[in-house]
């Protein structure tokens, strides 16, 4: 689905200067403790309101009763509220409208797969808080490896750990959209060429 940037957005998203952050609840229970993702994500914020020009946008994927991203991020979304460079996404877009906010962020730090994979297939620089082989897999088939793309929940131990990997990626950040340029657009000709042949098997 090509991404629709949708009407409406909040003032303070900046398109190509803000960092999208998705949190949702099942990173969180898959955590060692001590609320210590939340912590990282508060710590985050923090480094990006206070060390640079960028704003942050709240961008939930998946609004389901008992998985709602919009619990975290909007706990996250109050704690900044005040200082006027965030926004919390809440109106209930659909997949490419919500692929078109994202395509327009700077950064994307996502702990959704599907929030990756819209930030990925846009050419954003991302950072994945991962839990599965799965955001690893794909993290392997861009950039051949998935150190300083994903950072697995389950080891998180300092509330600083998510910065630092932040900051790692904004020092890539030409490095990174180079590789996109060169890598991105037969990557997802070969998606689709997948795409196609299983719908051969299935007609």
């Amino acid at each position: 689905m090509a991404p629709i940037l949708p009407e409406g957005l909040p003032a303070a998203f900046i398109p190509h200067n803000t960092v999208g952050i998705n949190l949702s609840p099942m990173v969180q229970h898959l955590e060692q403790g001590g609320n210590i993702t939340f912590k990282n994500f508060v710590h985050l914020v923090q480094y990006l309101l206070d060390n640079t020009t960028m704003n942050v946008a709240f961008i939930p994927h998946v609004i389901w009763e008992n998985n709602n991203d919009l619990e975290p991020l909007s706990q996250l979304y109050e704690l900044f509220k005040k200082t006027g460079r965030v926004c919390l996404i809440d109106k209930p877009y659909n997949a490419p409208e919500l692929k078109g906010i994202i395509s327009q962020c700077r950064f994307m730090v996502a702990a959704r797969t599907h929030a990756s994979i819209a930030a990925y297939s846009t050419q954003v620089p991302t950072l994945v808080i991962g839990y599965s082989v799965k955001a690893r897999g794909i993290a392997r088939d861009i950039f051949g490896t998935e150190d300083g793309y994903v950072l697995p929940v389950q080891g998180l131990q300092r509330e600083d750990e998510v910065t630092q990997a932040f900051v790692k990626l904004m020092q890539n950040e030409t490095q990174i959209r180079q590789h996109y340029q060169t890598f991105m657009p037969g990557y997802i000709a070969k998606t689709y060429q997948a795409e196609n042949e299983i719908k051969k098997l299935l007609d």
